[in-house]
């Protein structure tokens, strides 16, 4: 608020300035602060962009049957960490795996008695849907060739989980010497599936869950699940979140047999 208001507001009685000046501190807050019974509440969530379309789907039924509302941030779970770290504002904090919700612990930006393990997922490698390409997924089996002049679409591998997921399994595979020049890193695991879809790279690594909700790619095999660390997603609430008690919510509904449901039906899996 600038100045010229606050000059304006001594001329105003004393009770009505103040009620102003409050209104004006407390407006930037607004969607996150507490609201009257039959309000809407809305909790603001930071989360991995491989859960974008179950937890949207999960954020649409609880507000149905709660009232609180979720606005949903999807980004690499690197990048969010990071913004919260900066101080950007969110209730929750979902990651793609352990390391982004280890450093914002370390770094006392989460409550950690609100911190669970949410759902898990499964790493598969993927193709244009027109291609015809057929490899088994096994030790040095023929990724390199199998791209030709062509590049493997992952995420950043040095910092989003789906990409350091992916090099671990190419890594104990034996086949990431020879692909690593290959390799086209993406923003998040979402943009790497893109890179896919548009045909502009003839195999990527996603999740099972990115997968099979785009008809314009296919799965080509899945990696075994001892090729590379567990695939988790915890969840927790921030150390600044203004509406703790109807964060942890949000969260125990995720977790709840309804919430698991719909996570499990669009192709994740239960927590390891």
């Amino acid at each position: 608020m600038t100045s010229s208001f606050y000059r304006s507001s001594r001329h105003l009685m004393p009770g009505f300035a103040m009620a102003l000046a409050l209104l004006s501190v407390l407006t930037p807050l607004s969607v996150r602060a507490q609201l009257a019974d039959g309000e809407t509440r809305t909790v603001t969530i930071f989360a991995a962009a491989s859960l974008k379309g179950a937890l949207d789907s999960a954020a649409a039924s609880y507000e149905k049957s709660s009232g609180t509302k979720a606005v949903i941030s999807y980004a690499a779970s690197s990048a969010l960490a990071k913004q919260i770290e900066q101080g950007a504002p969110a209730d929750i904090f979902i990651s793609a795996d352990l390391d982004w919700m280890n450093y914002l612990a370390k770094a006392a930006l989460i409550r950690d008695a609100s911190r669970s393990n949410l759902v898990g997922n499964t790493l598969v490698l993927i193709a244009p849907a027109s291609s015809t390409v057929s490899l088994t997924i096994a030790k040095d089996f023929a990724l390199a060739a199998a791209l030709g002049d062509g590049r493997l679409a992952v995420a950043d591998t040095k910092a989003v989980p789906a990409g350091k997921y992916a090099k671990a399994a190419l890594e104990h595979l034996g086949v990431w010497a020879a692909v690593e020049a290959k390799t086209a890193p993406a923003e998040n695991v979402r943009a790497a599936l893109t890179f896919v879809a548009k045909g502009e790279a003839p195999l990527g690594i996603v999740y099972r869950s990115d997968a099979i909700a785009d008809k314009t790619i296919k799965i080509v095999g899945e990696f075994p699940g001892d090729s590379h660390p567990p695939i988790v997603y915890p969840a927790a609430v921030t150390t600044s979140s203004k509406l703790p008690d109807a964060a942890m919510a949000f969260i125990s509904y995720l977790k709840s047999p309804e919430g698991q449901a719909i996570f499990s039906q669009a192709g994740f899996a239960p927590a390891p």
